[in-house]
């Protein structure tokens, strides 16, 4: 079932644009702190490394072209994102816009990885990335860039239900495997790690790379993204929670299952031993 002709024409129809939809006149200096400027630029720098994140989706979906040309919006969309942040700067704090080489020193190779859990990681990373954003619409004061985020935060939310299709999809043609690799990601991704906000910017990506196999390890301050989180947008257990629980009745609806809370999706993934999981997808069969 191909889903990106649709998608393509959901996605452009709610499509944003530079020049007409941002007030850039509203701008106004007085509102805008060195320290909010400056998140701006991290900001900026990672919504960049889609670059590597789709080279790394079209490598490793090299047998799903539906997919792949889905990527070309995700991709021209996330790159959207960056160009936003740079223009802000450009027009308003030129000291900060990101050089060639900070923009660079994100794009790095990742290594394989099983396409359904990146799939599902980065659906994960969506809604996570959709909270924070409205949170950094909230924190900051400066009007012309609180808008900027609240377009970017739709931009990400709708980019999670795009990937909520494909992984529908998956559940059809594979379904034990599709189970056990989203159930996976749903428990890292809802768990805890101490101090440490979940991300696909935030996890090891590359072996041979390590320590710096991190886009976060990469910017310009690798401690930034905590400091942004926790400090800043103050992104709080609250604010958690409505993130867990949007992963947790995502997955409880596609899985035909009620996950109210961590334990109860990480009981589910005890049940899918083998026998189970040929259960399951024998259930999940049309």
């Amino acid at each position: 079932m191909a889903l990106y002709p649709e998608l393509f024409k959901t996605l452009e129809q709610a499509r944003w644009s530079l020049s007409d939809d941002v007030p850039w006149d509203r701008f106004d200096p007085a509102r805008l702190s060195d320290e909010q400027a400056l998140t701006v630029k991290m900001n900026a720098i990672t919504e960049w490394s889609a670059l590597p994140a789709t080279e790394m989706f079209l490598r490793d979906n090299r047998h799903d072209s539906d997919f792949s040309a889905f990527m070309s919006v995700w991709f021209y969309e996330e790159q959207k994102h960056a160009l936003v942040l740079m223009e802000y700067l450009r027009r308003f704090r030129p000291e900060l816009v990101p050089s060639d080489e900070e923009l660079h020193a994100v794009r790095f190779e990742f290594d394989p990885a099983p396409p359904l859990e990146t799939l599902a990681l980065h659906f994960c990373g969506e809604l996570r990335l959709t909270q924070w954003y409205r949170r950094a619409a909230e924190w900051h004061t400066e009007p012309v860039i609180r808008h900027v985020y609240g377009l970017v935060s739709r931009d990400e939310g709708r980019h999670g239900g795009a990937y909520l299709k494909y992984m529908r999809r998956a559940l059809e043609r594979t379904p034990a495997e599709a189970r056990a690799a989203f159930v996976k990601l749903g428990v890292l991704m809802t768990g805890t790690r101490a101090g440490k906000p979940l991300h696909p910017t935030n996890l090891h990506v590359s072996k041979g790379l390590f320590p710096r196999d991190t886009v976060q390890s990469r910017l310009p301050d690798p401690a930034w993204l905590e400091r942004w989180v926790d400090e800043q947008i103050r992104f709080d257990a609250g604010c958690e929670r409505k993130v867990v629980g949007a992963i947790l009745r995502s997955l409880g609806a596609l899985l035909g299952e009620r996950f109210e809370t961590p334990r109860d999706l990480q009981r589910y993934r005890r049940s899918l031993s083998p026998g189970r999981r040929e259960e399951a997808a024998q259930l999940s069969a049309p």
